[in-house]
């Protein structure tokens, strides 16, 4: 209904038309936060099931956020008619990631080489 109605709305007044595709996208957020909140609980069972030191879950867990944030403000944004913009939103958010997993990368890479006969 949000996008029928934006598109009415963007006609005559695209600034409302945006303002309410902001809205509507923050409102959808907004009511998968319950169903997020329930995923991140079931993958704390599992990982204290699994024994995994928590340190790597919770980074796992804000890399996931980072790539969704990016990817809502890089969309946000090509909404905004900015692309150039949306695709530094992009570079940034995996740079990010990136930067963030060089700790679990590190781990793996030493548990690898571990395993490697001398």
């Amino acid at each position: 209904m949000a996008t029928f109605l934006a598109l009415i709305i963007k006609e005559q007044k695209p600034n409302f038309a945006f303002l309410l595709v902001v809205f509507t996208g923050c409102v959808i957020f907004l009511f998968l936060a319950d169903k997020i909140y329930e995923i991140i609980t079931m993958l704390e069972k599992i990982a204290v099931n699994a024994h995994v030191n928590m340190i790597y879950l919770e980074t796992i867990l804000k890399i996931i956020g980072i790539a969704y944030i990016a990817e809502f403000a890089s969309q946000i944004t090509k909404d905004a008619g900015q692309g150039s913009l949306a695709s530094k939103i992009e570079l940034s958010g995996k740079i990010l990631i990136l930067a963030m997993a060089i700790p679990i990368l590190t781990v793996i890479i030493e548990t690898i080489i571990k395993l490697l006969p001398s």
